[in-house]
């Protein structure tokens, strides 16, 4: 009976398109990434596992996931990638690449944003794409490489790291309390219009514990974008229950109350496994960090708008 062929080593190129799947989780999107057709993903992929004699991805509910075999080549993958790296001239820059981040609107305009311009300013080939949600974590990071929410995840195959905390405070403006007068306690604030979020849309229990001080007010304008709560509260729309990074920047808000309405909730980094392999993604995470660090005073009410009450 002949015996079977012996099986080709993988190539290099086949791993480094692994490695583009399993950071996309999409066929398309690494053909993109690759600047290569869906058609050539699928084929490179297919030779892979021809040589290797097994699967390395499988089909998950939001994309491709690596197999325990596709895991042990995405190590040879990056051996490729870093090899490749040292390759480069002298004089190009350490780092190159995008980042992909899912985030709420807040912390990506406050944080993110500021961190990938320090980024910039030493690899200016790093480049970020920002998802704005307000959500739980997700437990497939399809698409995306790390993923900011409020409150500490449950996730399964990632690693969760707390970056820090800030404050939500009450706010409003000083035409509105000119009109109705200074709330002297929250008994005062029974029946009164609140800016908040979609209380039926809200799915991070946080936020939502949040409302606790507020319960007995009225949704006046509600919105899944905490931008659109400043500016409603700004507007005299009515008491907004906003971050103090955000609201404290803003000299025609008053906080009120502050030592009964006071929430601080915490900011909870979630990367995918292979992210922390990714210079780029390690890079900016430490980026993240120093602007959080910065920061800190403005993200706990330190410094910030005058208060009343």
């Amino acid at each position: 009976m002949p015996s079977a062929p012996p099986r080709r080593s993988p190539s290099a190129d086949d791993l480094i398109v692994l490695l583009a799947v399993a950071r996309e989780g999409r066929f398309t999107s690494a053909a993109e990434r690759l600047g290569l057709n869906h058609t050539t993903i699928a084929r490179r992929i297919d030779a892979l596992e021809q040589a290797l004699g097994g699967h390395v991805l499988s089909r998950g509910a939001a994309g491709w996931v690596l197999t325990p075999l596709g895991e042990h080549a995405l190590a040879a993958a990056e051996d490729v990638e870093r090899a490749m790296r040292r390759l480069s001239p002298d004089d190009a820059p350490a780092l190159a690449g995008i980042v992909r981040l899912s985030a709420t609107d807040g912390f990506s305009g406050f944080i993110a944003a500021p961190a990938m311009a320090a980024l910039r300013e030493r690899h200016p080939d790093v480049s970020l794409e920002i998802v704005t949600a307000q959500r739980r974590a997700a437990q497939q990071r399809v698409g995306v490489d790390l993923e900011v929410v409020v409150g500490r995840p449950h996730v399964q195959r990632a690693e969760a790291i707390h970056l820090g905390d800030y404050v939500l405070g009450l706010y409003a403006s000083r035409a509105l309390l000119a009109r109705d007068g200074v709330p002297s306690s929250t008994a005062d604030l029974e029946g009164a219009p609140l800016v908040y979020f979609i209380e039926s849309m809200l799915q991070v229990d946080a936020l939502d514990e949040a409302r606790r001080s507020t319960r007995g007010m009225v949704d006046a304008v509600a919105s899944t974008n905490v931008y659109v709560h400043v500016a409603a509260t700004r507007a005299g729309a009515g008491y907004g229950l906003l971050p103090a990074f955000l609201a404290d920047a803003h000299d025609d808000l008053v906080r009120l109350l502050p030592d009964e309405v006071e929430e601080r909730l915490p900011y909870w980094l979630v990367c995918r496994p292979e992210a922390l392999r990714q210079p780029t993604a390690v890079a900016f995470i430490a980026a993240l960090r120093a602007r959080m660090a910065e920061a800190r005073e403005a993200l706990l009410g330190s410094v910030g708008a005058p208060t009343a009450g």
